[in-house]
Formats: structure tokens, C-alpha cells, sequence
């Protein structure tokens, strides 16, 4: 029997990513986690399973972040507790990237190469490695802030624009500022340009073709790759809706746990292939036109929804964990239990939600009792976090009624 290994999850962010990786942690090993971040998002209020113990705003300077990571752990010298230090964010896994011979041997984690980062983060040299292991993308071209005025396009309106670049344009700021545009016009198209070239950022932008279909077309995958370069999880997930304002657009905000054997074995492949470590995310769609999945995009972390993994039975943590901190040779598991995850209410799944057959699968699995509420946590109880709770699911309602009323959402 392997000897327990006392450790703290150290979680870099405070957002509900950071809030799913430490209710993973608590439902597995009883732990409570610390993190760190540029501030205390709503996720994370008064939360007992989650302390924000380091506020930095100036954490993504590269000099900041090895300083305060590396003071952090001087208040566990002498525990015998090891550090496992988890990025939640984009920015937070670059930065550790960029300085993980800095803190090796202070803290516990595995990741990635910064040759591979670069090629995996910014989408087009991304979109290059999906043409190599034969995925499909939706039709895709790109601006510059020096040639985005006037520029022909390859494809009819509608358009999605995005950055190629997403840490850079975290970090910008303009008005009616959106994760994601949908162009409806050529009018828009250019107002939309102008806009994100008014602000700081000047790096690319995608332009890809609008996919038809509503939100329930979306597919999420959450896989875990061992250090020694093997798959050991693989994810997929349903949407049945997205969040839909302009912080939010584009991140989930409810999920079936899905299952598709060539698409689980394309994934495998695929990152066997280029030799990736860690956790990893990627946002597709199912394109009915020639039932293929295109895929739009490649998060190097856990997604902000990943822990509909955790819920159908299949903890995060304790993969991460059996890696990093006990260094087990585990088999690949592909995750086929299902359960409903939201973030939001369920009065709007089924208010919102069009397929009449997935309407039916949400309201089985809730008699079930195979239902999950992200936010809301029986181990993590007090009447600040309901407080919280209760404001945080009214929001939610003020967001869909605020953008669609009675119109539903669309095709």
C-alpha cells in the first residue's frame, strides 16, 4: 500500500475553475486548497474549501509571479507538505511555463514545453497542428491591425470574430468589449474591428465562418496526460447552453457527459502525438451540414466547466494527484457516466434549451438524481456562501432574460 503523501493544492486564480479544482479536491482527499491571483472572484467568496491567501495584481509580470509563488512557500517550510501547484488561467499556465525551472523542486506540477506553448496557444500555428493529426476547423483567415480595414473575406456573413492572442486581449479594454463577436453584417464586421484596434491590443484576430446551430451543438472535451506523455482521461461533454453576455459568451453553462469512440481516439492520438503533459481542454462543434466536429479551440488547463468530469464520477484531482504527487502508471479512462452539470438554474435549461430529446434526458437525469449544481456545495455551507449562491442564480436570470427575453436563442 503506497504511504500517504500530505500536500495543499496552491491554485493560481479565483475563478470557477479554481473553485472546481478545490471542490475536487475536498470531495476527494478532504483538503482544503489555497490560491493565488490578481484578485477574489465571485467563485470563491466565503468559501471554507478555498482560501485566496495572496492578492497581487501585478502577478503576470514574470518577476512577480516567481516572487510571490516562491515567498508563498516559505511559510510551509518545514511542514513535510508538498506544494501541488495548479494554473487555472491562461495567463497563469504561461506564466508558469515561461518560469518552471524557477520553481521546480519548491512546488509539484508537470507541464508543458514553451516551444510547444507557443504553437498550441496562439491559433493559427495551432489550427496548422489540427491540419497535421486531421481535424477539422471551421474556414478560417486572419487580420492584422495593419491590414483589418477593407479586408476581403473568404466566406459569407455571418462572422466570428476572436483573438488570436487571448492573454493579450484579457488585458485590453474598450467598450462593449465581448470574449467572442458574431459579425451579422459587413457594417458590424468593420465597427467590431475598429473597436478592438482602438484599444491596446494589436496582435491578431480570427475570422472564421459562423458554424449553424443552436447552443446544443457545442461539444467540450477535458482530457488529463500523465507525465510520461500518455493519455490517462479523456472527457467529452454535451452543451446544452452557453453563457450569453459579453464576459461570458462562449464558456459553458450547462452539459450532458457525452461519449464518441473515433473522436476519443482522434483526441488520444493527438496529444500522444505531440508529446503533451497536463491537463487539457478544446471547445468544437458539431457541424451538421457534413457531421464532422470542427474544432475552434485549445485551452492548455482544465476548461471552466470541467468539473462536469468530476461529477459523473471521475475526479480531477485525483488524477492530477496519483501523477504529480505519487507518480502512478494509471490506464486511460474514457468517461461514460452521465449527469446534468449547470451553473445556472434549471428553470432556464428547460426554458431555453430547444431539443425536446435533450429537454428529456435533463429532466430524467435530475429524477435520477444525477444532477450537479457547480456553485452549490454541501461540504462548503454557510449562510454567507448561500447568500451568495442566491444572488449569483438571480444574476443569472437578469443575464438570459436581459439578452433573449421570450425569443429563445438562436440557430
Amino acid at each position: 500500500m503506497t504511504e500517504k503523501i500530505e500536500f495543499v493544492p496552491v491554485l493560481l486564480g479565483s475563478d470557477i475553475n479554481v473553485y472546481g479544482m478545490a471542490r475536487s479536491f475536498h470531495e476527494e482527499y478532504g483538503v482544503a486548497s489555497v490560491a493565488i491571483g490578481k484578485g477574489i472572484l465571485g467563485p470563491c467568496t466565503a468559501s471554507k474549501i478555498v482560501r485566496v491567501e495572496v492578492v497581487e495584481p501585478n502577478l503576470e509580470d514574470d518577476e512577480v509571479f516567481v516572487s510571490t509563488l516562491l515567498n508563498f512557500a516559505k511559510r510551509y517550510e518545514g511542514s513535510g507538505k508538498k506544494l501541488l501547484l495548479v494554473p487555472c488561467g491562461d495567463n497563469y499556465i504561461k506564466l508558469l511555463v515561461r518560469n518552471q525551472d524557477k520553481l521546480r523542486g519548491v512546488y509539484e506540477f508537470e507541464c508543458i514545453s514553451e516551444e510547444l506553448l507557443m504553437r498550441l496557444s496562439i491559433k493559427e500555428s495551432f489550427y496548422e497542428v489540427c491540419t497535421e493529426h486531421g481535424f477539422s476547423f471551421p474556414k478560417t483567415t486572419t487580420c492584422t491591425f495593419e491590414d483589418h480595414k477593407n479586408l476581403e473575406l473568404p466566406f459569407d456573413f455571418p462572422v466570428i470574430i476572436k483573438p488570436s492572442n487571448s492573454v493579450a486581449y484579457w488585458n485590453c479594454h474598450f467598450p462593449h468589449k465581448k470574449k467572442v463577436f458574431v459579425a451579422e453584417t459587413r457594417e458590424e464586421f468593420e465597427a467590431i474591428l475598429t473597436a478592438i484596434y482602438s484599444s491596446s491590443y494589436k496582435d491578431h484576430l480570427i475570422l472564421q465562418e459562423y458554424i449553424p446551430g443552436d447552443d446544443s451543438n457545442m461539444r467540450v472535451m477535458n482530457c488529463y496526460c500523465g507525465s510520461d506523455k500518455k493519455v490517462r482521461l479523456i472527457a467529452l461533454g454535451n452543451a446544452l447552453l452557453e453563457e450569453h453576455s459579453p464576459e461570458g459568451i462562449g464558456s459553458y453553462a450547462a452539459i450532458i457527459n457525452g461519449y464518441d469512440e473515433k473522436l476519443n481516439e482522434q483526441m488520444k492520438g493527438f496529444l500522444e502525438g505531440i508529446g503533451y503533459v497536463g491537463f487539457a481542454n478544446f471547445d468544437m462543434k458539431y457541424d451538421q451540414r457534413d457531421g464532422t466536429y470542427k474544432l475552434f479551440e485549445m485551452n492548455l488547463r482544465q476548461g471552466r466547466s470541467s468539473f462536469f468530469v468530476t461529477a459523473a464520477g471521475y475526479n480531477l484531482a485525483k488524477w492530477l494527484v496519483d501523477d504529480v504527487i505519487y507518480h502512478r502508471e494509471v490506464p486511460c479512462t474514457v468517461a461514460e457516466n452521465k449527469v446534468l452539470w449547470s451553473i445556472i438554474p434549471k428553470r432556464i435549461i428547460f426554458q431555453y434549451v430547444k431539443d425536446p430529446a435533450l429537454k428529456a434526458e435533463a429532466k430524467e437525469l435530475i429524477r435520477q438524481g444525477k444532477y450537479c449544481q457547480s456553485y452549490y456545495y454541501r461540504g462548503d455551507r454557510s449562510l454567507k456562501r448561500w447568500i451568495h449562491f442566491v444572488k449569483n442564480q438571480y444574476h443569472y436570470f437578469e443575464k438570459y432574460r436581459r439578452y433573449f427575453g421570450n425569443k429563445g436563442l438562436r440557430d
